[in-house]
């Protein structure tokens, strides 16, 4: 199997489809002046036959006589671009008389061939001939045999020739301007072969240059360029996140190690002892925490999660989780308002439901005042349910709102720095959100609340 280039593969199939509808105009063509040709050498041979024949009558003897002067005389007088050949026979088939131009040469006379063209030769010259019997009282007293040369089917075999060799020297040339033509179109496919052979991990930057003509290649390379896109910024947010993970990792065991060092530098109280050691642990749950979120985050993040289809207690689950976090809302003194307009099922997964439920609960109650309130609403609309859970916190800044879902993000961090976190919470809401198609949306302002608000779509409903 010959392996072609993809310009060949262009050329070779466009001459193929050429070849065919070329050989089909060629034949037709051929078939044509062949149809044309032979007619018109049957019509004239046919015509000259009855002209014969007129010169022919029967005397009393019922032998028939043939007017010379007249044959003679008509064949003085007309013009024949194409020599007629005559010849007249009895009814034993000897030759009576022939026309001065046959000269020594004879007409055959076949049996049983009358009134059919006959192909044949004279003198090695190619002949058609028509004969016919001279009929008197219903008996045959004669033959006439007219024939003309076909010197007119001259055309047709130039003509044939001339077909033979033009048509491979047609392919090659269509072939040879395809080829250039191919060439020309593919342009921008040898582009994107060059401009991506020069992406690499380091060089994510270089953009495929997209063609002038709005086509189908102008379409692959914008294409190509979003999916650049998209593994830049995947590949950006993979670095970011490493760099962040790294660090937030890094924190609190320095201070670990710095509450150790300075424990072992002198003797101490048991007092103190308890006070850094109950340190040390809290960073550790700190750490094992942040630990559990990020590879949460990582799992999510390959879309890997295999998501569970079952059906689910909405209301159960907000009423689960707010009494995991009842420690802490009765610690800041908190009070929680509840509204559900009916029981919600959902057909989704569970434990991905109940982590987006904690956190967004966790987040409330974390930035949440002291002695303040928040309200945790489920209704339903034309399409959808919703899920409202408020907060009368700290808020979030306008110019902060769309960064807060990005991992180790917080809003004013230097101003509340007594405010413990992974900060990877909400980041784990948006991915969670994206793979079970919620919507999510949030409205804040700073000093007064913040409101997030889930939208599950209606073909989640059972």
């Amino acid at each position: 199997m010959f392996s072609f280039s993809f310009k060949n593969r262009i050329a070779f199939n466009y001459i193929v489809s050429g070849a065919i509808l070329i050989a089909i105009v060629f034949l037709f063509i051929y078939y044509i002046v062949n149809y044309s040709v032979n007619n018109h050498v049957n019509e004239e041979i046919q015509d000259e036959l009855l002209k014969h024949l007129d010169d022919v009558y029967i005397d009393s003897n019922d032998k028939y006589l043939i007017h010379v002067d007249q044959w003679r005389a008509r064949e003085h007088n007309t013009i024949n671009i194409n020599p007629v050949f005559v010849e007249y026979y009895d009814n034993n088939k000897e030759l009576i008389d022939k026309s001065p131009n046959l000269k020594s040469s004879n007409l055959k006379l076949f049996n049983n061939k009358n009134d059919v063209f006959i192909d044949t030769k004279l003198n090695n010259i190619p002949i058609r001939q028509i004969q016919t019997a001279i009929i008197n009282k219903g008996k045959i007293v004669g033959y006439l045999v007219v024939a003309m040369s076909l010197e007119d089917f001259e055309i047709v075999l130039i003509l044939k020739n001339i077909l033979l060799i033009t048509f491979p020297l047609i392919l090659i040339l269509l072939f040879l301007i395809a080829r250039f033509f191919a060439g020309r179109s593919i342009l921008p496919v040898r582009t994107i072969i060059e401009t991506s052979s020069k992406i690499t991990k380091d060089n994510l930057q270089t953009r495929i240059p997209l063609p002038e003509n709005k086509d189908e290649l102008f379409v692959l390379s914008e294409n190509i360029n979003n999916l650049l896109n998209r593994v830049e910024n995947a590949i950006e947010r993979e670095k970011q996140f490493t760099s962040d993970a790294s660090h937030e990792l890094r924190t609190p065991l320095a201070v670990i190690k710095g509450t150790m060092e300075v424990l072992i530098r002198k003797p101490r109280n048991q007092q103190e002892y308890e006070e850094k050691i109950a340190f040390c642990i809290s960073e550790v749950d700190r750490l094992n925490h942040m630990v559990d979120q990020l590879l949460l985050l990582a799992r999510f993040e390959n879309q890997k999660q295999n998501i569970k289809k079952e059906t689910i207690f909405l209301n159960a689950i907000i009423l689960d989780n707010l009494t995991r976090f009842s420690n802490k809302i009765d610690a800041k003194k908190i009070k929680v308002i509840t509204h559900f307009e009916n029981d919600f099922y959902l057909v989704s997964d569970n434990y991905l439901i109940s982590i987006i439920i904690s956190n967004l609960i966790s987040n409330a109650v974390k930035y949440s005042n002291y002695q303040s309130e928040i309200s945790i609403s489920l209704t339903n609309t034309s399409n959808e349910v919703l899920f409202s859970i408020t907060d009368n916190g700290i808020g979030i800044s306008a110019t902060d709102i769309d960064k807060i879902f990005n991992s180790f993000y917080r809003s004013d961090v230097s101003n509340h720095s007594e405010i413990k976190g992974t900060r990877l919470g909400l980041s784990i809401v948006k991915r969670l959100c994206d793979l079970l198609k919620i919507k999510i949306h949030l409205e804040s302002e700073l000093d007064k609340g913040t409101n997030f608000i889930l939208s599950f779509p209606l073909d989640n409903l059972k």
